[in-house]
């Protein structure tokens, strides 16, 4: 019996491309009425020659709040507790390294679901990607008014381009407190799983071949399949469909 658990374990882990770590491979067997505690699946984890990638030290720079544009309020405040979907989306910028050279992930989150419902990738910083990822979370989210987006300082976000996006969609802008990452911490949090379980596993040559596999990872794996404890260990999607049926 705990040879086919192990056989389990292996099959498991192979199909979701060793980007689970022991608590959620527990939960992905607990649906196929295998009982695991989590000792159990540490001792598999060992036995099976699994293990999860050490997480590593990142600290990208890609905020330049040193401009004079307008500065919104922190409305949030770092109260993360939300009612629906559709009433904070976060949005943030990090770098992903191709071909030798940085270029620019711009993502936009649902806090109540934590699905990424908007971003772009591009080779530079300028302010017309994210008004690319904001278009395409405005379209997969069917224009919503009303909802409070929260940023960083960037300049991005105070430029006079993507405060007028927003006026004209009924938004409500909010900013953190300069060099406060824990004001937007859930999307440093998705930053660093994105990095961890896709950027670091892999070598990308082109922006294409980038935006390929950052497709299947964002849109296949981590909105559809990965599980989050914060959301009943349903994924992203999986919430947002038992919530609105």
């Amino acid at each position: 019996m705990e040879r086919m658990k192990v056989e389990l374990v292996i099959y498991e882990f192979t199909k979701t491309s060793e980007q689970n770590g022991s608590s959620f491979q527990k939960i992905e067997f607990t649906r196929e009425c295998v009982n695991l505690t989590q000792a159990v699946s540490l001792s598999m984890d060992r036995s099976a020659g699994l293990k999860a990638d050490r997480k590593r030290s990142f600290c990208p720079v890609t905020t330049d709040s040193k401009h004079k544009l307008p500065i919104a309020p922190n409305i949030l405040n770092q109260d993360f507790k939300v009612l629906g979907l559709d009433k904070i989306w976060l949005s943030d910028i990090t770098y992903i390294p191709v071909a030798g050279r940085w270029s620019y992930l711009f993502a936009i989150k649902d806090l109540f679901n934590r699905e990424i419902i908007g971003w772009e990738l591009g080779p530079t910083l300028e302010t017309h990607h994210l008004l690319n990822a904001f278009e395409k979370a405005l379209i997969r989210r069917r224009h919503p008014k009303g909802i409070i987006f929260h940023s960083d300082r960037g300049v991005q976000y105070a430029s006079k381009d993507f405060r007028k996006l927003l006026n004209t969609n009924e938004f409500i802008q909010s900013m953190s407190r300069k060099g406060n990452c824990y004001d937007n911490a859930p999307m440093e949090s998705f930053f660093k799983t994105l990095k961890v379980e896709e950027v670091y596993r892999r070598k990308f040559n082109t922006i294409k071949e980038a935006k390929y596999f950052l497709f299947d990872y964002i849109e296949r794996y981590y909105n559809r399949r990965r599980r989050h404890s914060a959301l009943e260990y349903l994924s992203p999607v999986e919430f947002r469909e038992r919530i609105t049926a």
